[in-house]
């Protein structure tokens, strides 16, 4: 059977090695009883030990010449094949409204725009693992303080705990990267509710990082603008800006710091 040409445009690095795709494959295994959705499978390199699990597993897949592939190597994932892409589907719709793990060897031009999507279903997904550059998984994972602590950290982390498992060199791939990779597990933590308004709190995190280098008092300040100007009446955040904490810079701060702070900002805006 004539193997896929991985194709630039999609961001296809094909992993040649087994051993390691086992090892990815393995990292479901924190739930072990839910169905599995894993994104971009290619080959099936990966595939071949997840559909070993005993559980029900579909697969995302936007590279027809893949799907063909896979349509011929695996005919028991026939009716589990998803043609289609995966920012752009439903997920709600995937296992009928039930939970699942999310897996893949994640495309790394898209892989932040995927985590965004985790986030937008993460009721329905306690646990998402697989193989993304290395960069990326350092910034998921990255602590307060870390010049790696960005947005991805704090809005991931408000809801996942994140484990940078290993990191995969780039001579297991075809063809071989430019920059290494990583295997993350994301498990969603004990969060129910962030205490706060998860749009503002979005909002506040962005507003923040995009300046990171300024100090909270400086790069808060547009966002406030733009608070009063939804508002149309004019809001009074002086004692805020004149706060301690306004000193520091973005990285600094924890999850719950920007909780606690967003949650001020509520406050204000709600007894002004």
């Amino acid at each position: 059977m004539r193997v896929v040409k991985p194709k630039k445009f999609l961001g296809q690095h094909f992993l040649t090695d087994l051993s390691i795709a086992s090892r990815i494959a393995d990292t479901v295994d924190a739930c072990p009883e839910l169905p599995i959705l894993e994104v971009g499978p290619g080959m099936g390199v990966m595939t071949q030990y997840l559909v070993q699990k005993s559980r029900q597993v579909k697969v995302v897949e936007i590279d027809y010449e893949s799907v063909e592939y896979l349509r011929k190597t695996y005919p028991e994932l026939e009716d589990s094949i998803i043609e289609d892409d995966f920012l752009k589907m439903h997920l709600d719709r995937t296992f009928e409204g039930k939970p699942f793990v999310l897996t893949g060897n994640y495309p790394y031009n898209i892989s932040s725009q995927i985590f965004f999507k985790m986030l937008d279903f993460k009721e329905l997904i306690p646990c998402c693992t697989g193989m993304i550059q290395k960069e990326v998984a350092e910034r998921m994972a990255a602590k307060p303080g870390s010049k790696t602590y960005g947005i991805l950290s704090v809005l991931i982390q408000a809801w996942y705990d994140v484990e940078y498992l290993f990191t995969v060199e780039p001579n297991v791939f075809n063809p071989p990267p430019k920059v290494r990779s990583a295997v993350i597990r994301m498990t969603r933590n004990k969060t129910i509710d962030l205490g706060c308004d998860e749009k503002l709190f979005k909002r506040l995190v962005k507003t923040t990082f995009n300046q990171r280098r300024k100090t909270l008092r400086n790069n808060i300040k547009p966002l406030l603008s733009q608070l009063q100007s939804e508002r149309g009446v004019a809001i009074d955040f002086t004692t805020l800006l004149a706060d301690q904490m306004m000193n520091l810079r973005p990285e600094q701060l924890s999850v719950e710091d920007f909780k606690n702070l967003t949650l001020r900002i509520q406050n204000i805006m709600q007894n002004d």
